[in-house]
């Protein structure tokens, strides 16, 4: 076994062959040169030593990572729910310089996108995964260089060779010679061109006639066809599966929306100087739907198998519209925030929804839902039971209606609410007394003070 080894390694090829399958090795202390000879110098400046015209010279061209400078962006866990998404962007392009932890593709998930850190300093090599692909965490999907583009040895170009081979080209002044067959193939096309007939305008008679009957239906090329995003996949499914499996009904009232907005009107500037953040109108409907869930438990209870789970503690669930779909993060115990505390967190997980930042932890859980769509003018709606939760209450533009108050007709801010619930588990007693809290305290907000 000895015997043969020696005599591989004296072989030229074989020697430097394995001398190459060392990869692993950052400095190759000892390499077999023809003729037995041994050297402690780096691979690069051994194969610089080979004749240029030597097939070695070219394998040397490929020892990129002999220094260790090569390093892969993988996928980074994702969540203990998650487990696979689609690469839906990368940032940067093959020859780009990156820094430590700077983005450089997007992974889209269920719920949300999730960056592709660069895990060092350096320049893109190359793109292991391409756009569209299903990757799993720990997925190659680039390879960093650490080293410069000046550390890397480039094989000539092709447009330099190709330079190298044309002719030097004649003197400025000398006259041009014309090729015959140039001259010939001139001539020919003048007279082709000449003798061309003029192409036939088709006749009204000769043009195929289509039926009235039959339906004009666009042409192809006018329609696109693209991959569903991921998020909007699991949108779809979730709805689908709480229209199949919740018996929903949806109840509504309106609501006299004068002194919620004349309270935030008062006391918004006092407010901003204190909290630094605005008082909207969300945070009053927080508190009136934390009150009412206090006061029907059954409406923050949920169907579990066989059993009911009454959950004694109040999560709310914002719904938020970004581009990229709906996103519903969670503000976590309602029930022991103020005002102020309220709008804060809105804020906040509104941002992140927006820029896609939101984490799944923001989003997992809670025990209620609130939609708003009045913020696109929405008049009346049903909205839909997000699981699994067991209700929804939607809320609706502000419109200025006549109503009746003290006998007297004048003009009212008002909004239309709905509460869509499962009647499985709640039956309408509950459902119309947890909207009537809702009413009674968003129109009297000195309610929540007495705790009445």
């Amino acid at each position: 076994m000895a015997s043969a080894v020696i005599r591989l390694v004296r072989r030229p090829a074989a020697a430097l062959l394995i001398a190459r399958s060392c990869r692993h090795v950052r400095q190759l202390s000892h390499h077999m040169l023809p003729g037995g000879l041994v050297c402690s110098k780096p691979a690069r400046e051994l194969t610089m030593l080979l004749p240029r015209a030597s097939p070695y010279q070219m394998w040397s061209r490929s020892f990129a990572s002999e220094n260790g400078d090569l390093v892969d962006a993988v996928v980074p866990f994702m969540g203990e729910s998650i487990t696979d998404g689609t690469l839906a962007t990368f940032l940067k392009k093959p020859g780009d310089r990156v820094e430590v932890d700077e983005p450089i593709a997007q992974i889209e998930t269920d719920k949300v996108t999730i960056d592709v850190n660069s895990p060092e300093a350096g320049i893109i090599q190359k793109f292991v995964a391409k756009e569209g692909d299903t990757v799993t965490p720990g997925t190659k999907v680039a390879v960093i260089s650490k080293s410069y583009p000046s550390d890397t040895h480039v094989a000539p170009s092709d447009d330099k060779v190709v330079k190298d081979a044309q002719p030097p080209s004649p003197p400025t002044g000398a006259p041009q010679p014309t090729p015959p067959t140039e001259k010939i193939d001139k001539q020919v096309l003048k007279e082709e061109g000449s003798t061309k007939e003029k192409p036939k305008v088709p006749s009204a008679a000769t043009l195929p006639k289509t039926s009235p009957s039959e339906p004009q239906l666009p042409p192809k090329e006018r329609e696109r066809r693209v991959p569903m995003p991921r998020l909007r996949k699991r949108v779809a499914t979730r709805l689908k599966d709480s229209q199949n499996t919740f018996a929903m009904l949806t109840t509504f009232n309106e609501v006299d929306m004068t002194n919620l907005m004349k309270l935030r009107s008062e006391y918004k500037d006092a407010f901003v100087e204190k909290h630094g953040v605005k008082l909207g109108l969300m945070s009053g409907f927080v508190k009136a739907a934390v009150s009412g869930l206090q006061n029907q438990p059954i409406i923050n209870a949920v169907i579990d198998g066989d059993d009911i789970i009454y959950r004694d503690y109040v999560d709310i669930s914002i719904a938020v519209g970004t581009p990229k779909g709906l996103v519903v993060p969670v503000i976590r115990n309602a029930g022991r925030l103020n005002f102020a505390g309220i709008e804060k967190e809105i804020n906040n997980l509104a941002k992140k929804a927006n820029n896609g930042t939101i984490s799944i932890d923001e989003m997992a859980g809670g025990t209620f839902t609130i939609s708003n769509g009045g913020v696109y003018g929405s008049l009346l709606s049903t909205p839909i039971i997000n699981p699994p939760q067991s209700a929804i209450l939607g809320m609706h533009s502000i419109v200025s209606r006549p109503m009746v108050v003290d006998g007297n007709i004048i003009p009212r801010p008002m909004m239309y609410v709905a509460l869509t619930y499962d009647h499985r588990l709640i039956d309408g007693r509950e459902a119309v007394f947890f909207l009537r809290r809702i009413k009674d305290v968003v129109e009297d907000p000195r309610r929540l003070l007495l705790d009445l």
